[in-house]
């Protein structure tokens, strides 16, 4: 099952006996192949998620974590938050450093995200796959090569002036040809032969931990053997007739739901989806739900605001501040950060939603030596403000932008999806929500169309709302006369992030599509 598996990014793929999509090709083949041979949503996607942690090692990998969304044909559903904490012997003094060492000082929790979740289908699915198998087609890639996506260009030649600063990475990471990683292959057979938990307290994990502390890094082995993915109830929001299911605090998956709970009222199926009073709409609802942003952390540390910032009467008084023909002026905090998204859809119909990431692109930029792990700068997400509850603490999971998603139609999965870009993921969403449920586009059509992003990006400092020029200049010169600091960005940008969509209709069809903005696309059985 190679290249011919392929659909064209210019079409959706379709089928009625399962699909996975992912941001690269040979990681959506990885998944499609287990679940050509009767594998489960979850188990594909353990595949495609080991393969794309080869493939995309700018945006996740082994030394990154996940958020998983998971439901079964009848719509029980769970979150694993693959999460890691902060060292617990780590004194902070001062600001984080956005790279470098200093900013490697949260555990990575994807490898145990996978043991979790692949004992969730052995029991609750009847999975019968195992690890090993599942991450043959990552440890051949790896050990073998792969060509450099232009994903992996881009953001090579983008960060090119900060990478004497990372140590090892200039000799394992390429910007074109073939790229091979050994050292990551014999690290991902370890792991196939011992099981996830050699990540964290095998004799991988103690080689992990030194290679760590010589690039002074302050994690410990006891902090990697502390590493555990948790499961959580979703929280959830009814929007017309769909449930929306999104994972609990840490995650902006709160965010997410709020914006949609303002747009429910702001009556989006009668707004044309090439006008500016769409666009206004869903810019509004994302300041009205990002003010409430801050309030949001580690639960273990304090409380679970997810009922709070989801109350009907706050959310009602949000929806009636917007004044549909001016703009509420924005300075606000800026959360930077690239994932990797990635959907399954079984042949039973049960559904997996997956991102994971190392934060920022190329993460700490911390290679651990010989293991060939790069490490995520997940710890530059913590506060250093006392009073803030994502303030920084010794075991504690900083704020996180991961909020992959699941909506429920009549008792079943219905829509997988879910987008990269940090502050853009919550924005993106809500886009394509709307576009998807209020106007009833197909999965392609919606990732297709022109994306914003409000805020400040790596490139530009300004609180000003980036809107990709496929809208139109009629529409762009409405949304500056409504108060925007609209700034034109290319078609298709990388700005826009990379976003993914599987639709699941009443009569079994599925419908799926990957970003034309990526390098992958859906594969459908």
């Amino acid at each position: 099952m190679q290249s011919g598996m392929r659909q064209t990014a210019t079409a959706n793929a379709r089928s009625r006996h399962g699909m996975v999509t992912t941001p690269h090709w040979l990681a959506s083949e990885a998944g499609a192949r287990v679940l050509a041979r009767g594998g489960n949503a979850i188990e594909a996607l353990v595949a495609a998620g080991a393969a794309l942690s080869v493939t995309y090692p700018h945006f996740c990998g082994l030394g990154g974590d996940a958020v998983w969304m998971v439901s079964d044909e009848k719509g029980d559903a769970r979150s694993f938050l693959g999460i890691g904490q902060a060292s617990a012997n780590a004194a902070q003094r001062g600001e984080i450093p956005a790279r470098g060492p200093g900013s490697a000082l949260t555990t990575a929790c994807l490898v145990d995200s996978w043991d979790r979740v692949l004992d969730y289908s052995t029991f609750t699915w009847g999975g019968t796959e195992q690890l090993a198998g599942l991450l043959e087609d990552a440890i051949v890639l790896a050990d073998g090569g792969f060509a450099v996506s232009p994903s992996q260009t881009f953001w090579f030649d983008f960060r090119s002036e900060e990478q004497a600063a990372w140590p090892g990475f200039r000799d394992l990471f390429r910007r074109d040809g073939i790229q091979r990683q050994p050292a990551l292959a014999r690290t991902l057979d370890a792991i196939a032969t011992h099981g996830a938990r050699e990540f964290y307290e095998g004799a991988l994990a103690r080689r992990i931990a030194r290679r760590l502390e010589e690039a002074g890094s302050p994690l410990t082995a006891a902090d990697l053997a502390a590493t555990r993915t948790r499961i959580a109830e979703p929280v959830r929001l009814t929007y017309g007739d769909t449930i929306l299911l999104a994972p609990p605090p840490p995650t902006q998956g709160v965010t997410t739901l709020a914006i949609m709970a303002v747009l429910a009222q702001l009556s989006m199926t009668g707004k044309a989806t090439d006008g500016p009073d769409f666009y206004h709409a869903l810019v509004e609802a994302v300041k009205q739900a990002f003010l409430d942003r801050h309030l949001i952390a580690d639960p273990a540390f304090g409380n679970d605001v997810s009922a709070t910032l989801l109350d009907p009467q706050r959310l009602a008084a949000k929806a009636a501040s917007i004044d549909p023909s001016r703009a509420l002026p924005w300075p606000h905090l800026y959360r930077p950060g690239d994932t990797a998204f990635l959907a399954a859809v079984d042949s039973k119909g049960r559904a997996a939603s997956l991102l994971q990431s190392l934060y920022f692109d190329w993460g700490s930029g911390v290679v651990a030596g010989d293991t060939g792990i790069l490490w995520q700068n997940r710890g530059a997400a913590f506060s250093t403000d006392p009073a803030s509850p994502n303030c920084y603490q010794p075991g504690k999971r900083p704020f996180y932008t991961l909020n992959p998603g699941l909506a429920l139609k009549a008792g079943h999965p219905h829509l997988v999806y879910g987008a990269q870009g940090a502050d853009g993921q919550p924005q993106t969403l809500a886009l394509l929500l709307s576009l998807l449920i209020d106007h009833g586009l197909d999965p392609l059509s919606a990732l297709s169309k022109p994306r914003f992003l409000l805020g400040r990006t790596f490139s530009d400092s300004r609180d000003n709302l980036k809107i990709e020029e496929t809208i139109g200049t009629e529409a762009i010169a409405a949304l500056a006369a409504m108060g925007h600091a609209v700034v034109p960005i290319d078609a298709l940008s990388p700005l826009g992030g990379q976003a993914g969509a599987i639709r699941i209709g009443t009569d079994g069809l599925i419908e799926g599509a990957h970003d034309p903005r990526s390098d992958g696309g859906a594969i459908g059985l």
